[in-house]
């Protein structure tokens, strides 16, 4: 039988240090707001303390911007802090556009992806 994999959807790194040491969690996920509520002031800073935690689980790391261009660049540099990540993209960004040229572009460089929706 096929169990689902569990992710843990969460900023706060006393929690990360916990959830981290249970085999039934396969990973991470986080977003800006998360992070904003566990008092990131830096979103970089913040991702790559967490990443010295969660060194053998995948993480990912939401891009902040709207503008197509501006999120394939945050993605790439995203992508670049470690081999274990992947980028969370929006299905549709905030001003209601759909993201799948973006997404289908990041997949070809061979980007690890998270689409939410």
């Amino acid at each position: 039988m096929s169990y689902p994999k569990i992710f843990c959807d969460i900023a706060d790194i006393s929690a990360i240090k916990k959830f981290n040491k249970k085999s039934i969690v396969k990973g991470f996920t986080t977003n800006p707001s998360l992070m904003r509520k566990a008092g990131a002031k830096n979103y970089k800073n913040y991702s790559k303390q967490i990443l010295r935690i969660c060194r053998k689980k995948p993480i990912s790391f939401e891009v902040l911007a709207d503008n197509f261009l501006e999120m394939e660049k945050q993605a790439l540099k995203i992508n670049s802090w470690g081999k274990n990540i992947y980028v969370k993209i929006p299905v549709i960004n905030s001003k209601g556009k759909f993201t799948g040229s973006l997404i289908k572009k990041l997949n070809k460089k061979k980007i690890k992806l998270n689409i939410t929706a």
